[in-house]
């Protein structure tokens, strides 16, 4: 299995947040086609209603997976199960169950964060909707409670994921943990820890990714223009 490079298109930020986040389902589409033309084939996006919410309902996952697969028909599309969008644990699972009728809108795959009340339900409710799963890991705690439990049936992935303030060392104490659990590990960063920790996984042979979600700033620190700018500087 080839190094996964995943573009992170928008995530929990507010519209408006800047200037090209996608937020409309034809928005989240060109922007994955601008990053498939720099070779991206894994693509994470946050669902969002008329108002610019973030959603698990199914018409609105549906329409924009289904809108960002005509656009980048060959890829794999992940979506969010994020507790803070539905915080009723039972109420989530039942919304992602229903996913197993969305037929073309169907996600590929869905995150589901270890430390968030439900998760196991999450996970278990994605694999009988048939969407894999990624385990989202955040903290030495988290990990702990994966290692405690064991990998669910149908993760596809787990997300090392070091918070703002946090590095490489950081990720690496994540790495000790994750990575004898034997499936693919992707490691990546958020605001002033993204391009560190994105350099980190690629120097360890890790999958990562990037995108508006994770950063808004290139390199130099100065406002990335787009997605697509963010995936050509990790390229």
């Amino acid at each position: 299995m080839g190094f996964v490079l995943q573009a992170c298109l928008n995530g929990a930020r507010e519209p408006g947040g800047h200037p090209n986040l996608p937020i409309t389902p034809d928005q989240l589409a060109g922007a994955a086609a601008d990053c498939a033309e720099l070779g991206v084939a894994s693509f994470h996006l946050h669902p969002r209603d008329v108002l610019g919410r973030e959603v698990l309902a199914g018409p609105e996952v549906a329409t924009s997976v289904a809108v960002v697969r005509a656009a980048v028909p060959h890829a794999g599309i992940g979506v969010t199960t994020g507790a803070w969008i539905v915080p009723d644990p039972a109420l989530r699972a039942d919304l992602v169950r229903g996913w197993a009728g969305l037929a073309a809108g169907r996600p590929d795959f869905a995150s589901v964060n270890v430390h968030e009340d439900g998760w196991l339900d999450t996970a278990a409710a994605l694999r009988e909707a048939g969407v894999g799963v990624e385990l989202g890991v955040f903290h030495e705690r988290a990990a702990r409670v994966l290692l405690d439990h064991g990998l669910p049936r149908g993760v596809v992935r787990v997300l090392a994921e070091v918070q703002p303030g946090e590095g490489v060392a950081h990720a690496d104490l994540l790495l000790d943990l994750l990575v004898p659990l034997g499936v693919p590990v992707l490691l990546h960063g958020e605001d002033d820890s993204a391009w560190p920790v994105l350099d980190h996984a690629v120097a360890r042979g890790l999958d990562t990714r990037i995108g508006l979600e994770d950063t808004l700033l290139d390199r130099s620190g100065a406002p990335a223009p787009d997605n697509a700018a963010l995936v050509a500087s990790a390229r």
